[in-house]
């Protein structure tokens, strides 16, 4: 089919992030047209006059609603939308050049109903932007699955780069009403009901993600309570490895309680760890400091992930659906 492309940003009192995207939308070699249609989600620091000098350049459709969550503002933008292939964006976003062309050349060679593209770390970032964005993505940290292609073996897109057909979109629904996890409920969802999804290397975004430590911790705590209600809901898609975190800062501080009793040999394991930790981000950042500040922020992503986890585990009765 002949892809219309429809991008679709919900927006919660982000004016000026959201003014850098559509400057990045500006700024693409892609050719053809496409429309960007903005979902202001109830926010109290409106996006309108940030995106008015937008509307001569763009093909830009503004809509505010109440509040409902990123999720519901997802659905309604691709509700209101004219095209039949739907990329979904966070407003902190920021695209390179090539963005839309190279999905429109994957997507015409090699279709699929649904794609996740990478992120990665902008010039621009701050040390601690850039910091988040290596635990985030880092093999050593995350093993890679959100867009290390080697590290991949059936790709969970993610809602901040996420592209949906039109078909798709409506024989699922889109997303649930789940606060955190939605993304990933929309591609299990989507498996089901036989659609394939891809990840799109080429297609990455620069992400600027949290820009506080208690914002990361707080992000990461809602990404670990979503885990054991997606456990429940898709038995067949629980791991093991979605207990590491957990398992991480248990053990992290019970090492440190066992070396007042002379046993010092498992923190000293957790040292080389996040020593390599430094070394791995010092080659890929050149900074020292980014370097640094990825210890913290992979220590802030283990806590904060492995206790949502735990409360979602044990004590939460909320099923999320």
């Amino acid at each position: 089919m002949k892809l219309n492309f429809s991008i679709i940003i919900p927006v919660f009192n982000r004016p000026k992030e959201v003014e850098e995207l559509l400057e990045s939308l500006v700024a693409q070699t892609f050719l053809d047209d496409f429309e960007v249609l903005i979902i202001e989600d109830g926010s109290t620091e409106k996006s309108e006059d940030a995106i008015a000098k937008y509307k001569k350049r763009l093909r830009l459709r503004y809509f505010f609603k109440e509040n409902s969550g990123a999720g519901a503002s997802r659905n309604f933008g691709m509700q209101k939308a004219s095209g039949n292939y739907y990329i979904i964006l966070d407003s902190d976003v920021i695209l390179p050049k090539h963005y839309l062309s190279e999905i429109k050349e994957i997507l015409e060679s090699a279709f699929t109903d649904a794609f996740g593209g990478p992120d990665a770390a902008h010039t621009s970032f701050t040390t601690l932007q850039k910091a988040i964005n290596y635990a985030m993505t880092a093999v050593l940290t995350t093993g890679g699955i959100r867009g290390k292609k080697s590290s991949v073996v059936k790709f969970q897109p993610r809602s901040f780069n996420f592209g949906l057909s039109k078909a798709a979109f409506e024989k699922t629904g889109g997303f649930s009403r789940m606060k955190n996890g939605e993304d990933i409920d929309l591609t299990f969802r989507l498996w089901q009901k036989g659609f394939e999804t891809q990840l799109i290397e080429r297609a990455f975004v620069y992400h600027k993600r949290r820009a506080s430590v208690q914002q990361f911790l707080e992000q990461t705590y809602g990404f670990g309570t979503a885990r054991p209600l997606l456990n429940k809901k898709y038995p067949q898609t629980a791991k093991l490895t979605y207990w590491f975190p957990s398992l991480f800062i248990i053990g992290l501080y019970a090492s440190l309680i066992v070396v007042f009793f002379g046993y010092p040999q498992t923190l000293g394991f957790y040292c080389l760890y996040f020593f390599t930790i430094f070394l791995d981000s010092l080659l890929q950042n050149r900074n020292l400091k980014v370097a640094f500040l990825s210890i913290i922020a992979t220590y802030i992503q283990f806590l904060g992930y492995g206790l949502g986890y735990l409360k979602s585990q044990f004590l939460s009765k909320n099923t999320g659906f």
